[in-house]
Formats: structure tokens, sequence, C-alpha cells
């Protein structure tokens, strides 16, 4: 029987373990320059067991940043300061991926460079509001995307990932999931196009199928995996069918031979079996347990074979040294929920809470 403590292959790198410490957002990276600090090569070195490491949220290009402080990867001063980072970790004997996230239409002009607005796949407003340095503020209604834009945004991820493996980055993560760009597309609430980029299923999953494309190109499949979170109606999203669509996106880059596909669980269970079928490569999943975090009984999942791996969020920051206290039952330290729910320092990353 495999279990969560057995080595892994993941596009061609041995793991040490099928542990996934999950991408939980920090906001930790302070100062004009959106670059990662010291504390933050700490804090991932800390965490060095998990057989995978996922970054918080990294945004591609100045317009994709939706949160305060959270760190860009678009520019030398960037690179050389993940550098810092993907080093600590490789002494520590970890993997390390960078997540890459546009944040779309989630954001607000005062935390662009520049008088930027967000952008989306159409001009509709998200509701609720985003944090800011001055407090809580509404979503705006975004610029929609021209062809134009579209065509520079796929630019800009495939740079990031060359720039993720400049800065020692084993591979890189597309952020598909929680209401974020990709997932704008997605949806039938925020995508309202009529063109190639909407419209019918095809036209839905189109850019998320150009943006990894685009990725793999730029680094290689097997340093390229996918996190997707189908119905999750977290950041105002609504999917009327999202069986249909997520199983003709899988369909469209199941030849690419990803190193991993990311699963967001939510409540419906036989969908995430569907998927899981439908998925030949490694199969990462995030389990839905809201309200409650993701604890030891998720590994079973490895053991029935409903996962390859299995991601932790809130348990790995309260535990740096999680995969040794789950060799040895506990005791675990309870994870403060004022530090992942809600305020600038997210990390909470079970359905349908905030996260990364």
């Amino acid at each position: 029987m495999t279990t969560a403590f057995d080595p892994i292959v993941l596009g061609g790198k041995p793991l040490s373990n099928r542990l996934v410490m999950a991408p939980m957002t920090r906001s930790r990276a302070y100062g004009p320059g959106a670059e990662p600090t010291e504390l933050m090569a700490t804090y991932y070195a800390q965490r060095a067991s998990a057989g995978l490491i996922v970054t918080e949220g990294i945004q591609p290009s100045p317009v994709g940043q939706g949160y305060p402080d959270t760190p860009s990867l678009h520019t030398s001063g960037q690179v050389r300061a993940w550098r810092t980072v993907t080093d600590a970790v490789h002494r520590e004997g970890g993997v390390i991926f960078a997540q890459l996230m546009h944040t779309g239409r989630i954001g607000h002009p005062s935390l662009l460079p520049d008088g930027l607005v967000p952008v989306g796949p159409s001009a509709v407003a998200a509701k609720g509001q985003v944090y800011t340095h001055e407090g809580p503020k509404e979503y705006v209604t975004p610029n929609e995307l021209s062809e134009a834009d579209i065509r520079q945004t796929l630019t800009d991820f495939a740079d990031a990932a060359r720039h993720a493996v400049e800065a020692g980055f084993d591979g890189v993560e597309i952020h598909g999931a929680n209401g974020y760009l990709i997932h704008q597309f997605l949806a039938d609430n925020s995508n309202l196009r009529t063109d190639a980029w909407g419209g019918d299923t095809e036209g839905r999953i189109r850019f998320a199928v150009e943006v990894v494309t685009a990725v793999a190109e730029a680094i290689g499949s097997d340093r390229v995996g996918l996190r997707i979170s189908p119905g999750n109606q977290y950041n105002d999203m609504s999917e009327d069918n999202p069986g249909e669509v997520y199983g003709a996106l899988l369909g469209r880059i199941a030849g690419l031979d990803l190193a991993y596909l990311h699963l967001m669980e939510g409540p419906d269970r036989d969908l995430t079996a569907r998927l899981r079928k439908a998925w030949s490569g490694t199969f990462v999943l995030n389990p839905f347990t809201y309200p409650d975090v993701t604890g030891p009984d998720a590994l079973k999942l490895i053991e029935d074979g409903s996962a390859d791996m299995v991601a932790y969020g809130a348990l790995f920051l309260a535990n740096p040294d999680l995969p040794r206290r789950l060799v040895a039952g506990g005791p675990f330290n309870t994870p403060d929920k004022a530090t992942f729910y809600g305020g600038d320092h997210r990390g909470y990353t079970d359905y349908p809470a905030l996260s990364a």
C-alpha cells in the first residue's frame, strides 16, 4: 500500500514524501520592489521537509497584483531576491515551486503602480471588498482585456516562469483557481465575452489552455503544475457546469504531460473522483475539510488512491516540521485562525475561506 511518506518522482525530480505545503498568501514582501525578504527565506526553509513546497502567489506582472505586499517575479531584482529563498530551501534538502498568480479583477488601483487598473476577461466588477493599506475598499470594474492584452498576459506568464527557473525554483504552479484571472475566464459570471475567449466551453477554457501551453513551452512541461478549484464561489465566482468545463480543460492539456494537477476540492467529492480518473498524471489534492483545517485523516487519501499527493495549508503554518509530526501521529500545534482568516496575512487553504 502506498502511503504519504513514500517517495515519488515529480516531473523527473525525486521527492522524499507525498506531502505538499499548499500555497498561502503571507503579504511579507514589504517595500516598493515587491521583493521577497529574509523572513520569507527563513519561513520556507523551516518547512523544507515537505515533499514539495508551493509558494504563496507571485504576480507575473505589475497589474497582476491584488493584495498588499505580495511578491512579484518580473524584474531582475526580484529574481535575485527569490534566489535567497530557493537557496535556503535547497540547503535544507527541499523542493520548491513558484506559484504564478495573476489576480485579474480582484484588487484595487491603490495597490497598483503608474495608474494601472485591475483587468479581467469582461468589465464586470466582483462583489465585495479587498484589503488595502488604507483599509477595505470595494472592488472596481476591471478593464476588459483586448486581444493584444491577452497575448501580452500570456507572454508575462511565460517570462515569469523563465524568471522562476533563473531564480532557482524547481518549477512553477499556475494558479487557475479561487476567483483569480484564469478562473475568471472559466466562470460564467465573470466572462461575458462572445469572441474566441468566451462563450461556449471551448472558448472559456482557451485562456487557461494557452497559459499552460506558453509556460510549458518556456520552461518544459515537467516543471509545470496547474491548480484548479471547480465550483469554488470564493471571490464572487459562479460556474453553472464545472464538470463539463473542467473535464474539457483536462482533456485539452492532457497531452502536455505536466508535472501535476493540483485540485482545491469543493464539497462535491464525486467531481473530484471524476477529475482524478480523467487525469493520468500526478494528482495533488487539497481536500475539502471546511470549516476544519486539513488534518491527519487526509493521509488516507493517498492510501485509498484518491490522490498521489496531499496538500496541507494551515497545519503547515503552525507546524513547520509537519511531516515528522504526521509520521509520529502528533502532537500538533493548533493553527491560530486569526492568522489565516482575513486581514493582510491570508493563509487558510480549505474551501471556501481565504486562500492563495
